[in-house]
């Protein structure tokens, strides 16, 4: 699947991950912040709480970015991902698993 981030992100902000393959959802959630300017924002929804991706982030790029929970389950979560800062691209290759969701 080759999907353009800018299509999976909708006029109100919102990227809707939740038909995504888990095999392929984390790199594009990390490529649409990767390409955020600095300030900006998403607002990620998905079916599940993505504390994986979370953890990732914060691993990856310390106090570079905001996680806030807008709504939280059961059955939808909404979060808003802020870019904080300019940051490089990841020198390796992005996981893109999300734990067996």
């Amino acid at each position: 699947m080759n999907t353009p981030t800018e299509s999976l992100v909708g006029a109100d902000k919102t990227m809707d991950v939740r038909p995504i393959p888990c095999s392929i959802k984390h790199g594009l959630i990390i490529k649409q912040w990767l390409a955020l300017p600095v300030g900006d924002h998403f607002i990620l929804l998905n079916d599940h709480d993505p504390v994986p991706l979370r953890y990732q982030f914060a691993a990856q790029w310390p106090d570079t970015f905001t996680w806030e929970h807008l709504v939280q389950g059961p059955e939808e979560f909404r979060i808003k991902i802020t870019k904080l800062k300019a940051i490089a691209a990841p020198a390796g290759p992005v996981a893109e698993c999300c734990g067996g969701h």
